[in-house]
């Protein structure tokens, strides 16, 4: 009997690429007979098949949310669709919309995911902007006649319970405490939760997803302008919970100005439809959220059902978690700044950080999921030094950081800047990154305190005061870490460290641009910015 060689497996799908195994298998056996009566692929060229378009070199220079949308997308002139998408969101990898940048990308292109307005840190200029990319998808080149009509979908990826913003589970309020004392300027809340009940635990460095509702005030007041009854049924609800628990307030969505635009007549519905298609006729756009669009066009009612339907999906927020599960199993806390501010003499609240600041009580349940970090960890040998950069409420993972290494016994130095307003009022943690510091867990502590002197003085600026040390601990293998604001302080230590480095490491500034990115490709320069 002749014996028969098996066919060599083909791995079309390179195993770096964001599938699961089943996915894999899947798309490889999908390939493999595609490609049967081609010439076979190696594992480089279907790795080729899968980026795109030829000249698509995979790199992502609008990866900078600071930059004006339509700068990013000149940036991405001439790249693939999904690439093109990718810089709309200006591929954060935040998680906040269920997915990473480039796994969402992928599902709007393959009409898998036919929610546009996913992006929270986008907001409507990423959403219109992904519409308009979205028209394109019909207009791509028609497939190879050898490939089938119809293909089968993708095995199904059900996420387990508060694993996912698509699936997530109760979790329990527990408390909150302030962490400024009086004379801050700000107001910002220790959160803690218990997760014992629903069993979810977490690693440090993933963010905690919070299904917030809205104030019912603010639900009343929109209530009242339509001219409705709080318990007209809508979907099957009153409209008061519809309000509370379904639906965006702020800011306003293009829908509701097109739907505002058919049920009125002249420049009101001139204004409309101009605010519809992102134009600002009277210089307030930016200032719009549900309740002051109902104000400017104080003339027309929407049927409630009508209205509801154009109003976007209540989103969940996400925080970076200030806890480690190594350190105390069964609890999750928060480091939460409150939001609240004035325009035209309307006080406007933020979502989640009222709620959690007031409008929840201690024993409530909330829906709540963990989000995997992407790319903001521990180092995998506990004996690597860490640097943290994290000033105001970007303390959060530092302080998990922190808890987690003592935990588990991690012999690594850690070194952690935190900056604030004042000294006196706004250090946050103070006890216990002092008692940190004095037991050895904490090698080093570098504060900076804007308020304080004549002159503001940040994080950035310490760094460059101690930035021999700085340099000492990088050529010894350390992994620097930076959380909070993405526009300014990010970015400024970035530039800092660009200086340590060419400075204290001897090179020029080019070559100390080239070593930071190389820090960063390495895994050893991470951010978890907003």
């Amino acid at each position: 009997m002749n014996q028969i060689t098996p066919t060599p497996k083909i791995e079309i799908i390179p195993s770096n690429a964001p599938f699961s195994e089943a996915q894999r298998s899947w798309l490889n056996g999908f390939f493999a007979g595609l490609l049967s009566d081609a010439t076979p692929l190696s594992a480089g060229q279907g790795a080729a098949v899968m980026d795109g378009a030829a000249g698509d070199d995979g790199e992502a220079p609008w990866h900078d949310q600071t930059l004006p949308i339509a700068d990013r997308m000149k940036l991405a002139e001439g790249r693939p669709l999904r690439r093109r998408m990718m810089a709309a969101m200006a591929q954060q990898d935040c998680g906040q919309c269920g997915y990473d940048c480039h796994n969402y990308s992928e599902a709007i292109a393959s009409k898998s995911e036919a929610r546009l307005n996913l992006c929270v840190p986008g907001g409507k200029e990423t959403a219109r902007m992904l519409k308009a990319l979205y028209e394109e998808v019909d207009k791509a080149p028609a497939a190879p006649s050898s490939t089938p009509a119809a293909t089968p979908a993708l095995p199904a990826i059900v996420a387990e319970p508060g694993r996912s913003r698509d699936n997530p589970i109760a979790a329990t309020f527990l408390s909150r405490r302030l962490l400024n004392k009086p004379g801050s300027e700000k107001e910002t809340w220790h959160i803690e939760f218990d997760l014992s009940g629903c069993g979810l635990d977490y690693v440090v460095g993933d963010s905690f997803g919070i299904f917030a509702r809205n104030d019912i005030g603010l639900v009343d007041q929109i209530i009242a302008l339509l001219g409705a009854s709080h318990t007209t049924k809508v979907n099957g609800k009153t409209l008061r919970e519809v309000l509370i628990d379904d639906v965006s307030l702020s800011p306003a969505p293009d829908s509701l100005f097109e739907l505002i635009s058919f049920i009125t007549g002249g420049a009101q519905r001139e204004k409309a439809r101009a605010l519809a298609q992102g134009e600002d006729p009277d210089g307030d756009a930016a200032t719009l959220d549900v309740m002051a669009v109902l104000q400017k066009f104080s003339g027309v009612r929407p049927h409630p059902e009508a209205f509801v339907e154009a109003l976007e999906p209540l989103q969940p927020r996400l925080y970076s978690i200030s806890s480690s599960h190594n350190a105390t199993p069964g609890k999750l806390s928060l480091t939460v700044d409150c939001v609240r501010y004035v325009i035209n003499k309307r006080r406007r609240l933020g979502l989640a950080s009222t709620f959690l600041a007031e409008r929840i009580k201690p024993g409530d349940e909330l829906k709540v999921y963990v989000q995997k970090a992407h790319g903001f960890a521990l180092p995998a040998d506990p004996k690597t030094p860490i640097i943290m950069i994290g000033p105001g409420t970007g303390i959060a993972p530092f302080r998990a950081f922190l808890l987690d290494r003592r935990a588990t016994g991690a012999p690594g130095k850690n070194w952690l800047f935190f900056g604030h307003q004042r000294s006196d009022c706004d250090f946050f943690y103070a006890d216990e990154l002092n008692a940190m510091k004095t037991s050895g867990l904490l090698t080093r502590l570098s504060l900076a305190w804007s308020r304080d002197g004549d002159k503001k003085f940040y994080v950035q600026d310490r760094m460059r005061e101690v930035g021999r040390e700085v340099w000492t601990w990088l050529a010894e293998g350390a992994n620097l870490y930076i959380c909070g604001d993405a526009k300014r302080m990010a970015k400024d230590v970035e530039r800092a460290l660009v200086d340590i480095v060419a400075q204290f490491g001897a090179r020029s500034t080019d070559e100390a641009v080239s070593f930071v990115a190389e820090l960063k490709k390495k895994g050893r320069f991470q951010q978890d910015v907003y």
